[in-house]
């Protein structure tokens, strides 16, 4: 069983925000789930360098775009030490040669299916998303994303003919072939291609872009539209461009091919994307998972809207543990969540502090009172499965929650059985319990690698104390 996953590719503008987590740690815990089940994996994720916003970024910082761009990337890559993660793969779209390759090989076998052609085109275009938008689509006359009012720009550009694939598109997603989640997200997505797929541009001038980016083969007055660059690493990274053999390993032989990312890009992965992969005819993805935004004080988090709450920071204050348990714990699979510390440290307290951390110092003191016991299956028994329902839904908070529940159980059996009383089946009861615990230590490491680990050694005797602090 080949598990091939991806997180979206963030813009290098600016400093990594807790949105980029969320998604990081998502696609982390699913890459560790499907090890811990025997099954290979990649996990990819990157930067997205070649984008005009990343241009305006640096000269406004008055630095060279390269340099820019290298440094922000750089802080993202260094996301995997404070989250845990667990990535085999790493693009920057700007610097890794793999890239360049793949997209200008994608471009050359679009142009020869002939769905490319260039006209002038006039519209309003957000700098923020990226993209042109129609008027009907403006919320109020700005853009839905970034509450911005989107600029009229005229130019001439290559297009791609993606109302050809209108069909092709609809038939992948109301068939399974392709499938979105939640279900909310495949609705709008339906809705949107069943209202008919229009022609989109895909290049930009090189003048516009400050010749930065990748050159439209053929083409140097153009370079290729960043969207279409960036959807692109999916299968770059994997030496589409290059002939490297994991892109049949990862790509066209994989059992499962999953992009997660956010809900604001849910049309260029799972109609643009799925059109591009037609038209060229290599295998599409076969899960899009669609998580919605983080907030701070009801709105969105964003570089632009200046409430961007820094990872590593409150990794450095709260630890790894309890910020990765309240993304997967907390955050709601439909709708947005806003975070606050209060939340943060009352979840870590409530779950991890006085919850797993606690049954396990219990236990483990108990069976060394009573000089170790035989481990007896109980409690906890069904929880890989339970683990197993859950991801298939790509619903972490329920996978949380039967880690919890379980804790719940085995507490219960506590309070029932006392076994610090000395009853006739002391033995049984904590043999039920210790077993519930090593369970409990191997089913949350895809969650928390470090926390199932310290409990790990917990169990074993090679360390005593709370596996979690209780945060004030």
């Amino acid at each position: 069983m080949r598990f091939y996953v991806t997180t979206a590719i963030p813009y290098v503008n600016a400093a990594p925000h807790l949105g980029h987590a969320l998604e990081l740690v998502q696609a982390d815990v699913l890459a560790r789930h499907r090890r811990l089940r025997g099954q290979q994996v990649r996990f990819l994720t990157g930067t997205d360098d070649n984008a005009v916003k990343n241009v305006q970024a640096a000269r406004a910082a008055g630095v060279p775009v390269g340099e820019f761009v290298k440094t922000n990337a750089a802080r993202f890559a260094a996301l995997r030490e404070p989250l845990a993660l667990s990535f085999d793969d790493f693009i920057a779209t700007s610097a890794d040669r793999r890239h360049a390759d793949g997209v200008r090989r994608l471009w050359r076998e679009c142009a020869e299916a002939s769905d490319f052609y260039r006209r002038a085109y006039s519209g309003l275009y957000c700098g923020g998303c990226e993209q042109f938008y129609q008027r009907d689509e403006l919320a109020g006359g700005v853009c839905p994303e970034h509450g911005t009012e989107p600029e009229a720009v005229e130019e001439e550009n290559w297009f791609f003919r993606l109302s050809r694939y209108q069909d092709a598109v609809l038939g992948a997603l109301e068939s399974g072939r392709v499938r979105v989640v939640p279900e909310a997200r495949r609705n709008e997505v339906l809705a949107f291609v069943r209202s008919g797929l229009v022609d989109f541009s895909v290049s930009r001038p090189a003048a516009r872009a400050g010749s930065w980016g990748i050159g439209v083969p053929g083409d140097p007055s153009q370079v290729v539209y960043v969207w279409w660059d960036a959807l692109a690493n999916y299968v770059t990274a994997l030496g589409y461009g290059t002939g490297d053999a994991a892109y049949r390993t990862w790509w066209t032989d994989a059992d499962e091919r999953v992009h997660v990312i956010g809900k604001g890009i849910v049309r260029f992965h799972a109609v643009y994307w799925l059109a591009l992969l037609l038209s060229v005819g290599q295998p599409l993805p076969t899960t899009i998972v669609v998580h919605d935004y983080l907030t701070v004080d009801g709105a969105k988090i964003a570089k632009s809207a200046g409430n961007a709450v820094d990872p590593a920071a409150l990794v450095d204050r709260y630890g790894g543990d309890a910020l990765r348990w309240w993304l997967l714990a907390d955050v709601a699979p439909v709708g947005d969540t806003d975070f606050t510390i209060e939340r943060l440290i009352r979840r870590a307290n409530q779950d991890l502090a006085h919850g797993i951390g606690n049954l396990v110092h219990r236990t483990t003191s108990l069976v060394r009172r009573r000089g170790g016991v035989r481990e007896v299956p109980g409690v906890g028994t069904g929880l890989p499965e339970r683990i197993d329902h859950a991801l298939r839904r790509y619903d972490f908070r329920a996978a949380t929650r039967a880690l919890t529940a379980t804790v719940d159980e085995a507490n219960r059996l506590i309070e029932a059985r006392r076994p610090w009383e000395g009853a006739e089946d002391v033995d049984a009861v904590l043999g039920t319990l210790l077993h519930t615990c090593r369970v409990l230590a191997t089913e949350l490491a895809p969650f928390l690698p470090a926390g199932a680990e310290r409990l790990r050694r917990q169990l074993i005797g090679k360390a005593s104390g709370p596996a979690f602090p209780r945060w004030e």
